[in-house]
């Protein structure tokens, strides 16, 4: 049993991949803490990093040893300037020295100091181990693991019985859908009014506010940015950036001046059934050609899917419900962040563990969950809505080409986002009586997949469409 929070879910980071990129990056900077508690950091005088798996297969499409290296400098991925990461490595590359943790010079060849070994290590499929050589000869080496979204551990987690604690202190621990509905049917509350008093046992309700407002205004960050940047994503396979063309023809002529005002203008625009379509693939499109270009995301669950909910939250801001405020946010961050959570206690949301339906699949759930609340659905409906989004991404694989978190990736996010809003319609016209298939039962069918499911369909490039489109063809 374990104590997953709303913010564990919807985290800050860099792109392209939160278990490629940013898990890495945090490794990294824990790894040197704790170096430092246990006072070796002074000592060091040489780092080497090896990658296994998944992370190795197709983590220089995923910018992983760029990460790692970011991490080493001692860099936050919240707060780091993203225009400062280029030329950061550029300097590495041209001068073989990395100023680690912004404290101390030791020589670092990108090339040869991170190792891409092809081999899995057993606990999962992202294995990382750093290895510091101290100036008396001796060694120092720990492995982590990035779990998907962010998340990283060690096989001895150190973390367990606080967690266990944390979620014993929840006035409502969860681990199960039924369990969840149980307290809204006892409390006769909204999911989200039950996901915030688990919060506020964790932090004051000022705090909740200001980190929830963080992550929209990231959100809305990366839609905007996203829709008004033109150009070529990095990577080799020479993909241009649709979503600037298609805000392009969207918008209009009406005037704005920031992503605020640009909120009030598109819901100006035409409501037409292709028009909403339109928007919606637009502004999932925008997020994820950020994310592919190392762009600051949220991690919904993970950043290869970090389109779908921002695009099905806007939806509702600029399309539903004019006069959305932030309680309306609020609640649907809640309860998309507690759907998160009941996969990854239950089955996993990483897609090498589970291929795509683990991450587009999974944010497609969250989505469509938190805009049938915002809809008026019951808690029973909300349920209805994450089971009906996740049974038609089962099986979906994670084959990216090139290991580019690209194509087929951000296109997913924009079909997630559509049937994220079409499953909440369907879960509004239903009677929960009638319901044949719990979010329990397709949660468990989820992970049964996942681990049927081949290794070439899990993020490794070796298998799908990565194997059957080179980049000479692109």
């Amino acid at each position: 049993m374990e104590s997953i929070s709303v913010f564990d879910m919807l985290s800050i980071g860099v792109g392209p991949s939160s278990s490629h990129t940013l898990g890495p990056w945090r490794a990294a900077k824990m790894w040197i803490d704790k170096l430092q508690q246990r006072e070796l950091f002074t000592g060091i005088a040489s780092v080497q990093v090896n990658l296994y798996g998944s992370l190795s297969l197709t983590g220089k499409g995923h910018a992983t040893d760029i990460a790692i290296a970011m991490g080493l400098m001692g860099t936050n991925p919240v707060t780091i300037s993203i225009d400062s990461i280029e030329p950061e490595i550029a300097l590495l590359k041209q001068s073989n020295i990395l100023k680690l943790n912004n404290e101390k010079n030791i020589a670092f060849n990108l090339a040869e100091n991170i190792t891409f070994n092809r081999k899995f290590l057993e606990f999962h499929p992202n294995g990382i181990t750093f290895e510091a050589t101290l100036r008396n000869g001796k060694k120092s080496r720990d492995t982590y693991y990035s779990i998907g979204g962010g998340f990283v551990v060690q096989k001895k987690r150190a973390r367990k019985k606080r967690q266990l604690e944390k979620f014993n202190n929840f006035p409502y621990p969860i681990e199960k859908a039924t369990e969840l509905l149980a307290y809204c049917t006892e409390q006769n509350l909204d999911i989200s009014q039950i996901v915030l008093k688990n919060e506020l046992s964790l932090r004051d309700p000022e705090r909740i506010d200001a980190k929830l407002k963080a992550i929209w205004d990231v959100m809305l960050d990366s839609m905007f940015v996203g829709c008004h940047t033109q150009g070529i994503l990095p990577g080799g396979l020479n993909v241009t950036r649709r979503a600037f063309d298609k805000h392009e023809q969207l918008k209009g002529v009406k005037p704005y001046k920031d992503k605020y005002e640009w909120i009030k203008a598109i819901r100006n625009t035409e409501v037409k059934f292709r028009q909403i379509l339109k928007w919606v693939t637009c502004f999932a499109l925008a997020v994820n050609e950020v994310n592919a270009s190392l762009g600051r995301v949220v991690t919904a669950p993970t950043n290869g899917s970090a389109g779908v909910i921002p695009s099905v939250l806007m939806y509702y801001i600029v399309i539903e419900n004019h006069d959305a405020n932030f309680e309306d946010i609020k609640r649907f961050l809640l309860v998309s962040g507690e759907i998160g959570s009941l996969f990854k206690k239950n089955a996993t949301i990483s897609a090498a563990m589970g291929g795509c339906q683990a991450e587009i699949g999974v944010s497609s759930a969250m989505a469509a969950a938190a805009l049938t609340e915002l809809m008026g659905g019951t808690p029973a409906q909300v349920l209805i809505a994450a089971e009906i989004a996740m049974e038609h991404h089962l099986g979906l694989t994670c084959d990216p080409i090139a290991g580019l978190v690209q194509i087929p990736c951000i296109e997913r996010n924009a079909m997630g986002a559509i049937k994220a809003i079409n499953a909440c319609e369907m879960a509004l016209d239903r009677d929960p009586k009638d319901v044949k298939i719990p979010l329990d039962k397709v949660i468990a069918t989820m992970w049964e997949t996942a681990k049927d499911m081949t290794s070439k369909y899990k993020e490794t490039s070796e298998g799908g469409l990565a194997v059957q489109v080179n980049m000479s063809d692109c």
